[in-house]
């Protein structure tokens, strides 16, 4: 095909489209413009076909093309607008569709109980003067063991060593096995005094059930500034929790051992469902306590290996699991439903907010 057939079969094209635009009704309207401008559409093909010419064609027969692209693309806005027109007026045939009609309402999502949770627990941190941090699910051993006085020889790595990733370059990384990691870049980067949260999501070997799963999410904190004692660790754990779940609530602390902290203590809360009264509660099993979180006081060593002078700064931290507070307050007893998609379970959480 030379120029001056190009150009006869693109005036034959705009031709024929005056000729159908002209005669075709308001449900063929999207037809047409996918004949002649659409992916595979007659203007469409013919100025594909302008690769074919030399350069000064190109710019010559391009300039062609382009009026009539922009000829036919109004063309069919007018009609558009046209009838758009008549049927506001009523003084056309009733189209198949009714532009005057409300859009039809759609089924609204809900956020998931993991969300929901997440938003309740952060913003009552953030009310106790914490900020949010945030930090990569790939980490190093450093990071997410090393740096928190948790060296390769230690036995509680055998609990997380778990999704393990070799790199091209031949560096050894991990899926983090708590969010941890993300206070010591913080500490890294920021000096004292320092108020974070981290919440994310963690990844262990754990075997799947109704208490247990390989993926799941925890928040944990830190507080480092001058003379930061058991005491305050203490009171902001009762004030977060008893903003939770209510002040009626007893909370008690027992001494526990966690690498990257000294003195540790796991803290248990009064069972929720039967106030420690029910020997045969499935929740408590009878003992009227339920074990939340973790805490203590960060370890010299980890103040050490983020460039903290020695003696100068105190802190405390903790951590705990968002999908326990979920099974909690909102009385699931499997967290697996959390992951199974079932909308039957997740559309109950329609109208709940953070």
């Amino acid at each position: 095909m030379n120029a001056e057939e190009w150009k006869r079969s693109l005036s034959e094209t705009v031709e024929g489209f005056k000729s159908a635009i002209e005669k075709v009704e308001i449900e063929n309207i999207e037809a047409l413009e996918t004949e002649y401008l659409g992916r595979k559409g007659r203007l469409t093909f013919l100025l594909r076909e302008l690769k074919n010419f030399s350069v000064e064609e190109r710019k010559e027969l391009g300039k062609v093309g382009n009026r009539a692209k922009k000829e036919i693309s109004e063309k069919l806005e007018e009609k558009r607008t046209d009838f758009e027109a008549k049927c506001a007026r009523g003084d056309d045939r009733k189209p198949d569709f009714d532009f005057s009609l409300d859009g039809k309402p759609f089924p609204k999502g809900a956020l998931h109980p993991i969300t929901i949770v997440l938003g309740k627990i952060t913003k009552s941190l953030l009310r106790l003067g914490f900020s949010v941090a945030q930090g990569p699910c790939l980490e190093s051993e450093f990071y997410n063991f090393e740096a928190l006085n948790i060296p390769q020889y230690h036995p509680s790595r055998d609990m997380q060593d778990t999704f393990y990733i070799n790199l091209s370059n031949g560096s050894g990384m991990l899926l983090r096995t708590h969010t941890s990691p993300v206070q010591i870049r913080t500490m890294e980067k920021s000096r004292p005094p320092l108020r974070i949260i981290s919440p994310g999501r963690v990844f262990r070997r754990d075997a799947v059930d109704a208490s247990h799963s390989f993926v799941f999410h925890q928040i944990e904190g830190l507080y480092v500034d001058r003379k930061v004692s058991m005491a305050d660790l203490k009171w902001t754990l009762e004030t977060f929790i008893k903003d939770l779940f209510g002040e009626e609530l007893r909370i008690r602390f027992r001494p526990s051992y966690f690498p990257f902290v000294e003195p540790g203590a796991e803290v248990d809360i009064s069972c929720l469902f039967c106030g420690g009264k029910n020997a045969k509660c499935p929740v408590c099993k009878g003992g009227g306590w339920i074990e939340m979180l973790g805490a203590g006081l960060v370890h010299p060593n980890v103040f050490k290996n983020v460039g903290y002078e020695d003696g100068k700064w105190q802190g405390f931290a903790f951590g705990a699991g968002i999908e326990r507070f979920a099974m909690l307050l909102f009385g699931i007893k499997d967290m697996r439903l959390f992951y199974e998609n079932d909308v039957r379970v997740l559309k109950q959480f329609s109208g709940v907010e953070p």
